[in-house]
């Protein structure tokens, strides 16, 4: 499994990345759930991806079953939803214990929506405070902001604050292509989170799967992978679906510039203002 260097954390990571909301939840059996991790760490993948929001603590009790005796080498993420600092305490304390262990590589704040959301992140009370807290206390290594929304308020937040990492919507059909279409992650986000040297992790790579069907899986993963991040955060709800990926990231190649161009517009004439409409307002959970 290929694996970069997640941005200035220093950690070498898989460029593949296990997700584990709604598509991992989609395992409604618990032993093909943890099959599944299990799988996709025998495979290569080094990083795992939850968060509390995933079924309210069933991802994080999931990966805490694996976590028991598989932490070793494995880099751990896992997301803050709430806005309020003590509350994003005592969700992170939760945390901690559904995943059994005394520390996580990263945690994010969840899904930033737009300006005013901002505002109630930067409070005195915020969980920005307290995740600065939590950095400070070794009880996560590092920290982060995912946004799939809003890629101005996103770049504001990237300016101002002295985040470790990054994850953002990063697909070959959200891309700005014309005057008349808003502007994207890509072009907007993404190049403020490489000036800063942050970690960039790539999500929506499928667009909550409306691109499967319109370009092959593996090319959609080739373009997010393409692009100057250190891995991509996919979910796959099948064992065949760890199969498929990981073949592909074993077999990545970085995609010609024109051969991009060519995917993106395509794509994004096509599905854009629609995605566009639709993260408005979706929280993976």
């Amino acid at each position: 499994m290929p694996t970069r260097i997640l941005g200035r954390t220093g950690a070498r990571v898989s460029i593949l990345v296990m997700g584990g909301g709604s598509r991992f939840l989609a395992y409604k059996d618990e032993d093909q759930a943890q099959e599944a991790l299990n799988k996709a760490l025998d495979l290569g993948i080094s990083y795992i991806d939850t968060a509390y929001s995933y079924g309210e603590g069933v991802s994080e009790k999931r990966v805490g079953l694996v976590m028991k005796t598989r932490r070793k080498g494995v880099f751990l993420t896992t997301k803050i939803s709430q806005r309020n600092g003590d509350e994003a305490m005592r969700t992170f304390e939760g945390s901690l214990k559904r995943l059994q262990v005394d520390q996580v590589d990263l945690c994010h704040i969840h899904a930033l929506m737009g300006k005013d959301d901002l505002e109630r992140i930067e409070a005195g009370n915020g969980v920005l405070n307290t995740l600065l807290k939590l950095r400070d206390q070794k009880m996560a290594r590092f920290i982060g902001v995912t946004c799939h929304n809003d890629p101005e308020v996103l770049k504001t937040a990237l300016e101002r604050h002295d985040f470790d990492c990054v994850q953002m919507a990063l697909n070959a059909a959200r891309v700005g292509m014309g005057k008349n279409i808003a502007g994207s992650f890509e072009s907007i986000a993404l190049p403020v989170a490489k000036a800063k040297k942050l970690g960039v992790i790539a999500m929506k790579v499928f667009a909550q799967d409306k691109l499967v069907g319109q370009a092959p899986a593996d090319k959609l993963l080739q373009y997010s992978l393409s692009l100057p991040v250190a891995a991509a955060v996919v979910g796959m709800p099948k064992l065949e679906h760890i199969e498929a990926n990981v073949r592909a990231a074993k077999a990545f190649k970085p995609m010609p510039r024109a051969e991009m161009e060519a995917l993106s517009g395509r794509l994004a004439a096509a599905n854009k203002m629609a995605l566009d409409r639709y993260f408005a307002h979706h929280i993976d959970a």
